[in-house]
């Protein structure tokens, strides 16, 4: 469990499958937060990871700031702090 945000550590994410050491994985990491960030341009929202806490930081164009454990949680976020749901065919 991790003592800062309270979420269990993460088997690691099927877009981790490749990594083969953790630095690989921790690089893995960061890459899917720059996809995220791309497909939520202009939203409003966007997602963080510092390497350190399990979990994605969602950081809303206020300020108002949270951590999800998982993309599934990430757009259940998305979908409460804009009132609609993501679509990726609106990319």
């Amino acid at each position: 469990m991790c003592s800062a945000c309270g979420f269990p550590a993460a088997p690691g994410h099927w877009t981790e499958a490749g990594a083969a050491t953790p630095h690989a994985r921790l690089r893995e990491r960061f890459r899917r937060v720059q996809v995220l960030n791309a497909a939520l341009a202009g939203s409003g929202i966007k997602t963080h990871d510092g390497g350190i806490i399990p979990g994605i930081q969602v950081i809303s164009a206020g300020g108002a700031q949270s951590i999800v454990p998982n993309l599934d949680a990430l757009w259940g976020e998305f979908e409460k702090r804009t009132g609609r749901a993501f679509d990726p065919l609106d990319l």
